[in-house]
């Protein structure tokens, strides 16, 4: 989960999937990149995703790692928080295929990301996969902790 410090506080960068069938969804629709990984291990697995899902290398940093989450499709997701900065206007996404329209025989390609948008946290929490909030309450956490130091 790539963050920033602004005079408004804290704000995160999240990724929009691609496809038709997130087209038009919004709230609750948008993600951090992340992705399927097998024999890598998870950091290294994070950083290729945000690569492949952003087209702009993972930045160098200080990834504070955040404890796992289990999303309604019983996926555990594996994130880390580093500061940084993107261009969402710098966005190239890798691609998928997939039938479309169903039972069409049509194989159309698309995105796995369409847009990508940094939010304040409050805006952020309403915008990402309800599960995946808290991963953002243990940002805050972690940076409070560390603003204590």
């Amino acid at each position: 989960m790539l963050y920033r410090k602004s005079r408004a506080g804290v704000e995160v960068l999240l990724a929009h999937p691609g496809g038709p069938f997130w087209s038009k969804k919004d709230e609750g629709a948008w993600t951090i990149p992340k992705g399927e990984f097998e024999d890598e291990k998870p950091l290294a697995a994070a950083k290729r995703e945000f690569d492949e899902e952003l087209g702009s290398p993972a930045p160098d940093g200080d990834y504070l790692e955040l404890k796992p989450i289990k999303q309604k499709n019983a996926k555990t997701v594996y994130a880390w928080a580093v500061e940084g900065d993107f261009d969402p206007a710098n966005l190239k996404s890798n691609t998928f295929v997939c039938e479309w329209p169903p039972k069409s025989h049509r194989m159309e390609e698309f995105p796995e990301v369409d847009r990508a948008a940094w939010f304040p946290v409050e805006i952020a929490k309403k915008k990402i996969l309800s599960a995946q909030t808290a991963l953002i309450d243990q940002l805050l956490e972690l940076l409070a902790s560390k603003d204590d130091d």
